[in-house]
């Protein structure tokens, strides 16, 4: 028993100072049970088909992104950082072996011993050979190590799911700007032909004015259609510019490779049907969520260990080790040594200290919280808007090629009318001028069709997490 009070008494005294940890509830936030701007009906289509798979420039620009982008390296780098800090916490779970040796030589004042020193029989030198083996191991009775060991582990999950984030968005700006390329070609295309009906004209006019039925004037007027249909078209050139520039950034591929895949031929723009959506995917699906319910779980496991750090922790060691003073003795059995040791510590009084520690682990916890919370919701409002914004778009561009069609369709009766003399030149012009603008207006709207899908597909999660992500 007096070889137990020791340790029972700093036991007995620290339990005066524990008090339990703080409970935080943390419940899923409530979602909607359907999206506001939801699709008719469910239409099947995977979330895939909402970028361009079926684009050459598509499929090589990704594939070269995944490999080689800075952005994606750098995530993985974090995530073998937060695996090397769980390995870390799970080794601090386990018994610790050193070993170590050492020569000393020591001369000491022999005067000090008095006589028998002046006699001889204390060496003034004297030099020692050693050798240890240390192991020491914290049992973890209460648990702090392991809630520790669990954080970093959490850790991993939400350095992961950040990565799968950084992927997802560089995937869609790429699909992006790939789109904006294609729809540069279809304005070009518009543009074209505006100018080719402008030329067509200008050289009607020119046949009038030769036969004296026509002014000049109608001529030069049809030749300025024609010149500012080539100003159009050089002015995108800047845009295609800012497009290639743009794709080098996010792909870590020369000017010259990204021209090069641009310059392949593609499908037309035909944007593909919304797939339906439940609110409740996004909470598997979307990395931001993921990583922030992440978070959260290591912000819980470091409350826990927070709040155990008020018990006692006990550590077992021992040493087991040679020492000689001459060589030769070095392997005698009178040069074994050793030591074992059971030490117990714990706060006493600390002032605070601990408690402190626990109050700032349950406000970042409650922050985590708040975070997932914000998650979940600017999930729910990304998704809202795309599907909006989806509607919308589909709408304008039916319009748009409508209006196309009516307009091309109103110039072409109109050149005819002028051709037999039932209308003047004045009307074939503007009947012209609205079919230039409505073909390049209708590729447009095209495009933020389809660019409304890349944004659907991002804020739905973008692939679903069971499919694997690259970064792992």
């Amino acid at each position: 028993m007096r070889r137990v009070l020791p340790f029972l008494l700093p036991l007995a005294l620290g339990a005066c100072t524990m008090q339990p940890a703080p409970k935080i509830a943390t419940p899923t936030p409530e979602l909607p049970k359907a999206f506001f701007y939801k699709p008719e009906a469910s239409t099947g289509t995977a979330l895939a088909a909402l970028l361009p798979q079926g684009d050459p420039a598509w499929q090589t620009l990704s594939a070269a992104a995944l490999a080689d982008a800075p952005d994606l390296a750098e995530a993985a780098a974090r995530i073998e950082s937060a695996r090397a800090g769980a390995r870390r916490a799970g080794a601090e779970r386990l018994p610790n072996i050193t070993a170590d040796g050492n020569v000393r030589r020591n001369r000491i004042n022999t005067a000090q011993f008095g006589q028998a020193g002046q006699q001889g029989f204390i060496p003034a030198e004297q030099t020692s050979y050693g050798a240890n083996v240390t192991a020491s191991w914290d049992p973890d009775i209460f648990g702090q190590l392991k809630a520790q060991e669990r954080a970093a582990l959490a850790r991993i999950d939400a350095a992961t799911a950040q990565a799968q984030g950084v992927r997802l968005a560089l995937l869609a700006e790429i699909a992006a700007s790939i789109t904006d390329w294609r729809v540069l070609d279809a304005r070009a295309a518009a543009i074209e032909a505006d100018g080719a009906a402008a030329r067509q004209l200008a050289s009607l006019a020119k046949v009038r004015e030769d036969a004296g039925i026509a002014p000049g004037f109608d001529r030069v007027r049809a030749e300025a259609n024609a010149s500012a249909s080539a100003t159009r078209l050089a002015a995108l050139d800047s845009e295609r510019a800012r497009l290639i520039g743009r794709l080098v950034t996010l792909t870590a591929q020369d000017g010259a490779t990204v021209r090069a895949a641009l310059a392949t031929s593609a499908p037309t723009l035909a944007p593909s049907p919304a797939p339906a959506g439940l609110p409740s995917d996004l909470l598997a699906n979307r990395p931001d969520v993921a990583a922030a319910a992440a978070s959260l779980a290591a912000s819980d496991a470091d409350l826990a260990a927070a709040a155990r750090a008020r018990f006692p922790r006990i550590t077992l060691s021992g040493v087991l080790g040679l020492l000689a003073f001459d060589p030769s003795d070095f392997f005698d059995g009178d040069s074994l040594v050793g030591a074992l040791t059971g030490a117990i510590a714990g706060p006493l009084l600390d002032f605070g200290r601990v408690g402190a520690q626990i109050d700032s682990a349950a406000a970042d916890k409650r922050a985590a919280f708040a975070a997932y919370g914000g998650a979940v919701f600017q999930a729910l409002g990304d998704a809202e808007a795309a599907y909006g914004t989806v509607a919308a778009a589909d709408a304008e561009a039916q319009l748009a090629v409508t209006q196309r069609d009516q307009l091309s369709r109103a110039a072409s009766i109109a050149e005819t009318r002028y051709r037999a003399g039932l209308a003047s030149f004045l009307e074939v012009l503007e009947a012209r001028r609205a079919a230039d603008a409505s073909g390049e207006q209708a590729a447009a709207a095209l495009g933020r069709a389809s660019r409304a899908r890349i944004v659907l597909w991002q804020a739905l999660g973008g692939e679903v997490a069971a499919s694997g992500a690259p970064l792992q």
